[in-house]
């Protein structure tokens, strides 16, 4: 990776298979939500805790300090996990109470109230900074599902960044069309998710992309398992010479194992290159990574 005077933020997604939408969290799950799934199923669900250890070895063995955003059920169901990641001193934030979308995926309507939100959002924060003894200062949304009333309620119960945003050519999961939003960090608009000009108390921090006629997605997560590590880098290197920009990927991306509930086509190909080869993709990004890597709220000091 190029070098560059501007910088990398390494997150991480601390969320297991069920907290996707296909199983919770969306209209068209299988079950209702988290509490409804732990209601009904009765088997094996644990299948974070492994990789999430191996995460924090391998970022120790690299010497990375990252940005974990942590739902927040995991402190019930995972005891002793958020300890694991608070003791090699990295950074904790919010990706929700239960991973649930908090507008639809299809419409991009609200699912719940501002009042609603505000509410699940708070009983989230307040559980992560209990467990934590951090102040919890940022928010990513699950899914990335954001609309811009979603970062007013934000700004108003006191967080300082969200991390949602995902600017490109071929899909939207926010509830506005961003044609001035880049990929660095800026301040929106209040009421909306557009570029504004003027400092408020929350910044955007959204996702990478590179441009070739059109702009393509290269934050990572799916698009690490599904196009590899130098897909992802030239996304970086190209969003790093705008700017500082971010990385994620989630421990369950590195799982050798096969998930539950995973019958249908989609889902299949949706999980089809994870594991070990997804361990080897995060490791050659980081090793070729010649600016600075750091953690959202180190970042945040310059803005």
């Amino acid at each position: 990776m190029n070098p560059s005077s501007n910088m990398l933020v390494v997150t991480v997604d601390i969320e297991d298979w069920y907290h996707l939408s296909p199983i919770t969290g969306a209209p068209s799950s299988k079950f209702q939500d988290v509490p409804r799934f732990f209601t009904e199923w009765n088997n094996r669900y644990d299948y974070l805790t492994k990789p999430t250890l191996k995460v924090l070895e391998l970022l120790k063995e690299m010497k990375i300090k990252a940005t974990f955003f942590i739902v927040a059920d995991i402190v019930e169901h995972y005891p002793g996990l958020i300890d694991s990641i608070i003791r090699e001193g990295h950074e904790i934030a919010c990706h929700g109470l239960h991973h649930a979308c908090k507008i639809n995926p299809k419409t991009k309507e609200p699912l719940m109230t501002k009042e609603e939100f505000a509410k699940r959002t708070i009983q989230a924060k307040t559980i992560l900074e209990k467990a934590s003894g951090q102040p919890i200062m940022g928010y990513r949304a699950p899914n990335a599902y954001i609309a811009g009333w979603m970062i007013d309620v934000l700004e108003d119960i006191g967080f300082k960044y969200d991390s949602s945003v995902s600017v490109n050519s071929f899909y939207n999961k926010s509830d506005r069309i961003l044609r001035k939003v880049e990929s660095m960090p800026y301040y929106p608009i209040r009421g909306g998710l557009e570029l504004g000009y003027q400092k408020r108390g929350i910044i955007e921090i959204p996702f990478p992309y590179f441009t070739y006629l059109f702009k393509f997605p290269t934050a990572g997560g799916p698009m690490l398992r599904f196009f590899g590590a130098r897909y992802i880098m030239r996304g970086l290197n190209e969003s790093l010479k705008r700017g500082n920009t971010i990385f994620y990927f989630h421990p369950i991306d590195i799982v050798d194992e096969n998930f539950p509930m995973n019958s249908s086509v989609l889902q299949k190909l949706f999980w089809l290159e994870k594991g070990q080869s997804i361990e080897t993709r995060i490791r050659y990004i980081m090793k070729n990574t010649d600016t600075k890597i750091t953690t959202i709220k180190e970042l945040l000091s310059i803005y």
